[in-house]
């Protein structure tokens, strides 16, 4: 089948366009693995993603030796050892993924998650002279660290030694570290190309390079060796909460870490998928939206270091409470969210038309702020930014990029400009801390920066297609089919099918925004399809009110729905076209 004449003139107004391989393909996974950029010669690594692959010498990247040698003087002697985390989910995958291996050398090491409302995110000096006090003589920051230039200064003065494992951007000159290991270091050879790794993958890492130095020194010649591959459950769970680009080796992580989450070996995430009301084996799209927030909503709205305690625990009694803590904190995220973010709607509307989305409130939650900014960017198709301001006129912003616009960049340059109190990220997304006076300020600086990137970044906004289908062919097999080519996700996008022509035999509003419709081709074939958040748009009225009687093609992405206790297709809308 061919795509339908009118697709330069959808109802959202985007093009939509055949994603492509280049030519013919010999199968439908063949041609989604080519068409998001697999090379021809290494399709079978690409169908089938494994560490061997895609894995690189740990030794590539700067100081990862000079850490795995500190970290390993550690194990031997016993020293006392502290991770440091952050408090979102790659925080709390790296810190655990580090505490559970060191654990399995014989070393009890501490953890110290910062609270996100009265410590803020990163290495705070006297927290890291509190635990130079306390006894501790390393620690090791996961996902921070990378800007903590005073911090780690307070540090180094205080005896302590500190290793920095991040993957944010990094300014030309780097914080005192006993070593610093991050792929995207400006002066980073071969480990820039995995610059896309979260920090979890970068933790994995250390962890190999680590037991590979154990071996060396004949540390297993009297225990067991850990099998680091049993703990990349944790690293997949890190790696797509963080939005991380699934290409290259975190393709290997989330692939392989599923087949290891499915065991269910590791108390807390089972408590967690449990919780979750998942009845299956998890698959990639249940880490970013059932598991990852769970976790995260700790640290958004409760106890900051609840996702590492659930993910380092042995103990299902506490996991179980742990898990059903985290599930109400998320309820009552969800709450807290949508006040700012229907606060946030009202003064995008009220703007002009930016090139990047700037919204501050006062009394916003700064928990929630990286949500809203997710959502703006996704309804706007261009950055977004949402500051909180309290009570002192200073603001916490989180930000969301598109491709092709590097956020963290420019907030760092921002930042050398004097505009903000601190900032950093990487390109997709960015945290910042601004005096209010200067938000106006920082708004105009953006748009000048990012005015020509977001410009052509939004030209070349179409849909992509993977397959035109029949509304017969809209089935649970043909969505097992297209997800053969996955995990999917940043970077690897999932597959978008255009079906036609049909007509809407019914439709309604569920939830609060939400559009269910019922679609039929001319043979009376049918499928479900829902339209999230759509009840108000053009694309949702259409589906609604301006349907009856027409024909039109669909585009969207195929489903499962387990829901009713026998699998069925769905089709999540995202855009129509009309045939007549």
């Amino acid at each position: 089948m061919t795509l339908p004449r009118s697709f330069d003139a959808s109802i959202t107004g985007h093009a939509w366009r055949w994603r492509g391989a280049g030519g013919e393909a010999d199968d439908l996974v063949t041609q989604l693995l080519l068409a998001r950029g697999a090379p021809f010669e290494e399709l079978e690594a690409y169908r089938n993603p494994t560490i061997r692959a895609f894995m690189p010498d740990p030794s590539i990247f700067r100081d990862m030796d000079r850490a795995a040698e500190r970290l390993a003087d550690a194990v031997v002697s016993g020293e006392r050892v502290t991770v440091f985390g952050d408090y979102d989910v790659d925080g709390a995958t790296s810190a655990a993924l580090l505490i559970r291996l060191l654990r399995q050398l014989g070393l009890a090491a501490g953890y110290y998650i910062p609270d996100r409302l009265l410590e803020g995110y990163g290495p705070s000096g006297d927290a890291l002279v509190r635990l130079a006090e306390a006894g501790s003589t390393l620690v090791v920051t996961v996902d921070c660290g990378a800007q903590a230039f005073e911090a780690l200064a307070m540090a180094k003065a205080a005896g302590l030694d500190v290793i920095v494992v991040d993957h944010h951007k990094c300014a030309s000159a780097l914080p005192v570290a006993q070593a610093l290991v991050n792929p995207n270091r400006l002066d980073e050879d071969e480990g820039a190309a995995h610059g896309h790794l979260a920090a979890v993958g970068v933790a994995w890492l250390l962890g190999a390079a680590l037991l590979r130095t154990l071996r060396a020194r004949g540390y297993f010649e009297s225990r067991d060796e850990p099998k680091l591959l049993d703990l990349l459950d944790i690293v997949a769970l890190g790696t797509v909460a963080d939005v991380a680009q699934l290409r290259g080796l975190n393709r290997a992580f989330v692939a392989q870490g599923l087949k290891v989450m499915a065991g269910r070996r590791n108390a807390g995430l089972d408590a967690l998928i449990t919780i979750s009301r998942l009845t299956r084996a998890p698959i990639c799209s249940d880490l970013g939206f059932a598991l990852g927030p769970r976790i995260n909503a700790g640290g958004r709205v409760g106890k900051s270091d609840l996702g590492v305690r659930l993910l380092t625990t042995e103990d299902p009694d506490e996991a179980r409470e742990i898990a059903e803590e985290l599930d109400l904190l998320n309820n009552e995220r969800r709450a807290i969210e949508a006040a700012v973010q229907e606060e946030a709607d009202a003064l995008i509307a009220r703007q002009g038309n930016r090139a990047v989305a700037l919204v501050s409130g006062e009394g916003w939650h700064p928990g929630v702020i990286g949500i809203v900014a997710g959502r703006l960017k996704e309804k706007l198709g261009k950055p977004a930014i949402v500051v909180a301001v309290d009570g002192e006129g200073v603001g916490k912003g989180s930000g969301r990029s598109i491709s092709g616009v590097d956020l963290g960049a420019a907030i760092l340059a921002a930042k050398d400009l004097g505009l903000l109190v601190a900032g950093g990220g990487h390109a997709m997304a960015a945290g910042l801390t601004v005096d209010a006076g200067k938000i106006d300020a920082l708004a105009e600086f953006l748009d000048e920066r990012l005015a020509d990137d977001v410009a052509k970044a939004s030209e070349s906004r179409s849909l992509l297609i993977d397959a035109v289908v029949a509304p017969g062919g809209v089935t649970p097999a043909l969505a097992e089919a297209l997800e053969q080519g996955g995990p999917y996700g940043m970077g690897w996008p999932a597959p978008r099918i255009a079906a036609g022509p049909m007509r809407v035999v019914k439709a309604d509003v569920v939830g609060k925004d939400h559009v269910r419709a019922i679609l039929a081709g001319d043979d009376g074939r049918s499928f479900k399809a829902v339209a999230f958040r759509q009840a108000e748009s053009e694309l949702g009225q259409a589906i609604l009110h301006g349907a009856r009687g027409r024909r039109l093609w669909v585009v969207g992405r195929v489903k499962v729905d387990e829901w009713s206790g026998r699998a069925s297709a769905e089709l999540h809308m995202e855009d129509a076209t009309w045939c007549d």
